[in-house]
């Protein structure tokens, strides 16, 4: 039996790394999507504390533009929306990725089984 591994075996097991480093990023990806959505829903339940006539700064950047409540709570909805749908996007692409990651060990398990063969 050779130790050496076969070119064919190699690309997979490349392809299988490169594949786990994409499922690794996706997880990241929506830790921060996740964490940015949960702040967004919190200052929404803060501002529904308040009263309609509050003045409100909302952070644009380095700066601080007066808001009101309104303008607020509607930018705040957008962007949870906004967040939600990449969230959706994400769980789409670690499904994709998953499966592939499957795939791969298969096809690389059965190559390592035909090569002890």
């Amino acid at each position: 039996m050779s130790t050496q591994i076969p070119p064919q075996i190699q690309n997979q097991l490349a392809q299988l790394q490169q594949v786990q480093q994409q499922a690794q990023s996706l997880a990241m990806q929506k830790s921060q999507i996740e964490s940015m959505q949960k702040e967004a829903e919190m200052a929404l339940e803060e501002l529904d504390k308040l009263p309609d006539d509050v003045v409100i700064y909302r952070s644009i950047g380095e700066l601080q533009v007066k808001s009101n409540k309104e303008e607020s709570v509607s930018k705040l909805n957008e962007k949870v929306e906004t967040l939600s749908l990449r969230l959706q996007s994400i769980s789409r692409q670690e499904e994709r990725i998953s499966k592939r990651f499957t795939q791969l060990q298969e096809q690389i398990e059965q190559s390592m089984g035909n090569q002890a063969q």
